[in-house]
């Protein structure tokens, strides 16, 4: 089997980074979505298996036994993340390059995995400010799991130099043209 690229964008909560991959989902056809598992519970109009594998906390802990993903964190207490070898596999038996939306940790161990063949991309928010803002206005959170989420965005925001790429989400028209450019200029390298 042979091995494509893999794309990781990463970004804080809130900067824009699943965004941004839908719009190079779209744009560019040799590239495909990597699901993520999750133990998070599913959001309204989230679909298992496309959006994430939704997971017990016992069939996550069960798969971090048997080896069985190729990178694991627990972002948040009790909210496990990770990326399933099978997924990988899956992706490059069907010929096609890998994009990842994954957290900054998550990222820098997928790049410690396949260095050779990564391009990472850091989607970075204007300020705190205006990440704040948009986190608030999502509503998706209590304002106990939105504070949990503030703190973490601060230590985010410290990675962004283990990237390949930084790009500051001010304009999504220019910051989805910043990083189409930055993957094309990778995928088209031998």
């Amino acid at each position: 089997m042979e091995r494509g690229k893999l794309i990781i964008v990463t970004a804080p909560s809130g900067a824009g980074k699943t965004t941004v991959v839908k719009h190079l989902l779209q744009d560019i056809s040799s590239l495909a979505f990597s699901v993520s598992a999750t133990t998070r519970p599913k959001r309204e109009k989230e679909t298992d298996g496309i959006d994430y594998y939704f997971l017990s906390a016992e069939a996550f802990k069960q798969k971090v036994a048997q080896g069985d993903f190729v990178e694991w964190e627990e972002v948040y207490p009790g909210k496990f993340y990770g990326t399933l070898h099978s997924e990988l596999t899956r992706l490059w038996e069907a010929g096609k390059h890998i994009i990842f939306d994954v957290d900054v940790k998550g990222a820098v161990n997928l790049e410690q995995h396949y260095p050779e063949n990564t391009l990472s991309l850091f989607i970075k928010p204007p300020s705190v400010d205006v990440l704040i803002e948009r986190l608030r206005n999502r509503n998706t959170e209590t304002p106990e799991m939105l504070e949990t989420r503030l703190q973490r965005v601060r230590l985010e925001l410290t990675y962004e130099k283990k990237f390949d790429v930084v790009i500051v989400n001010d304009k999504l028209d220019t910051t989805v043209k910043q990083a189409y450019d930055a993957v094309m200029a990778f995928i088209s390298k031998a």
